[in-house]
């Protein structure tokens, strides 16, 4: 039987969820978590989760609360952990400082977790629910969710074009087809992912720094995205701008001692990977790799090379796509090479997530159905 939850419960449950996204930048691997602690009708005590190693965010509300968290509802936006890893488990926190009721945006979909948290308190004598903004809280954590339930991140595909779908001139110049507003914003959907990823195409011809500018609200210890370069035949150069600052792995098929030996020297990790059937770099085996390193969500800027193999594979969560008000031609370069259709059948379905207009350019997030 569904729970009713009142205007209350949904008051409490979203603040969590705002606290929780105060960790947006931070918390990789870890998901983005928040917790509110009431007693009586007050607001008690307070927590978000801020980076791996820390403090949860239960934890943190406990401590805020101390004594009147006995006899409080908890309103947590993910499943208290019963494991233990850095830290000790907040189902036991929780039921040794008495709470009488904790209410869950989404069950912790970690297999050390799943259903567990709840299971214990529920032993324990606290009244459990589960399931109040659970939409809310899972687009807090794409991410997580991906790689705990699919062993890859969230792969957020970030283009610029016009109106037309053109993403540069025929000559290959590109700069600047969006406004400072859309670029600004998408420095900010760099900041929150884990990797940026991007093809050797793009760094031949553009020369990027991939690094995150002008976002507002980082720590000062804010640790930047890794640079991931599909790069398979080695051809990075040593001047390109992407090594001046920040990590950077380069996956490759070619096992060449010599290029790795400067890129070693600049602190560049080099991958080498069996390439798949058209000797290029194994793309989901790069995904399971970054997995493996934590990695949540992956931010990638492509040309339409590597950008067409991403969706082609079905590697694609969410296109973020930057839409300039004008027209540059039919002779333009496109967003994506991908196969040709022969029917309407075969045409790849997106949905609307969001539309908005970001400075003078539209920004639209579609999910990959």
């Amino acid at each position: 039987m569904a729970v009713a939850f009142s205007a209350a419960d949904h008051a409490h449950m979203a603040q969590a969820l705002r606290l929780a996204e105060l960790g947006l930048y931070t918390t990789a691997p870890n998901p983005r978590v928040g917790c509110v602690l009431v007693n009586r009708g007050q607001v008690v005590g307070e927590g978000w989760h801020r980076r791996a190693g820390e403090a949860h965010a239960e934890i943190l509300a406990l401590q805020a609360a101390g004594e009147l968290s006995r006899g409080a509802t908890a309103y947590v936006t993910l499943e208290p952990c019963n494991h233990h890893g850095r830290t000790p488990p907040c189902s036991e926190a929780l039921l040794a400082a008495g709470v009488s009721r904790v209410v869950a945006a989404m069950e912790d979909p970690n297999p050390l977790v799943a259903g567990r948290g709840l299971a214990a308190l529920r032993h324990g004598g606290v009244d459990t629910a589960c399931g109040l903004l659970v939409d809310a809280a899972r687009e807090l954590n794409p991410g997580f969710i991906s790689r705990m339930t699919r062993g890859r991140p969230w792969l957020r595909l970030k283009m610029a074009a016009s109106l037309d779908g053109k993403t540069a001139l025929n000559n290959g110049r590109s700069q600047w087809l969006t406004g400072p507003a859309a670029r600004q914003d998408g420095h900010r959907w760099r900041a929150r992912a884990g990797a940026i990823l991007c093809g050797i195409g793009t760094v031949l011809h553009d020369d990027p720094q991939l690094n995150v500018r002008d976002v507002a609200g980082l720590a000062d210890d804010y640790q930047p995205p890794l640079k991931v370069i599909v790069d398979a035949r080695m051809q990075l150069p040593q001047n390109a701008r992407l090594l001046d600052d920040g990590r950077v792995l380069v996956a490759t098929t070619v096992d060449d001692s010599a290029a790795m030996a400067w890129l070693r020297r600049r602190g560049v990790e080099v991958v080498v990977s069996l390439p798949d059937g058209a000797g290029r770099v194994d793309l989901p085996a790069l995904l399971g790799e970054l997995a493996a390193r934590g990695i949540n969500e992956v931010h990638a800027e492509t040309g339409a090379g590597l950008g067409g193999a991403l969706l082609a594979q079905g590697l694609v969560d969410e296109l973020l796509l930057y839409l300039a008000p004008v027209l540059i031609g039919d002779d333009a370069r496109g967003l994506f090479d991908l196969p040709t259709l022969v029917s309407l059948s075969d045409k790849r379905a997106l949905s609307w997530f969001d539309v908005r207009m970001v400075g003078a350019d539209l920004r639209v997030r579609a999910r990959v159905n």
